[in-house]
């Protein structure tokens, strides 16, 4: 059994938190939204995406990075970012870890980067180099979210 969360920093976009919400309920894990948000929890967009599940979430807001810090002292922060850090396929996860997601348009800034316990990144083979600007830059929120979600869940 697990007890892992999901956090997420400033999310803009309520479509993201909403696939989201429904990844976390669909592996019974709890999520955290760290304000500001760019969006009501209200918003139609949030929960037309989260469909009606969102009534079953287990959803816990944070007025800023140090009320969800101390909220889940003792587990781990375990940051993602598309600025390096350790592969997603080579890192261990702890029963109690908190995966942290940063803003869609930001990422994690490198305040809350350096507060994290361990940074991780999905290694994306057609990413853009610059030889090559016809890869993708980055993965979508909430695909991110799944796939490190789905990592996490089976290691």
């Amino acid at each position: 059994m697990n007890n892992f969360r999901v956090g997420l920093f400033e999310p803009r976009i309520p479509q993201n938190t909403g696939n989201i919400g429904r990844t976390c309920l669909a592996f019974n894990l709890k999520l955290d939204l760290i304000y500001p948000l760019g969006f009501d929890l209200n918003d139609k967009y949030l929960k037309r995406a989260g469909l009606d599940y969102w009534q079953h979430l287990d959803v816990t807001t944070h007025i800023n990075f140090q009320s969800y810090s101390n909220f889940i002292k003792g587990s781990r922060i375990i940051g993602f970012s598309k600025k390096g850090g350790i592969d997603l396929k080579e890192f261990h996860f702890s029963n109690n870890d908190c995966l942290l997601f940063g803003r869609e348009d930001l990422g994690l800034p490198n305040n809350i980067r350096e507060q994290c316990d361990s940074i991780c990144s999905i290694n994306m083979p057609g990413i853009s180099t610059l030889s090559n600007t016809s890869g993708v830059r980055s993965l979508n929120l909430s695909v991110a979210c799944g796939i490190a979600v789905y990592s996490a869940y089976n290691s």
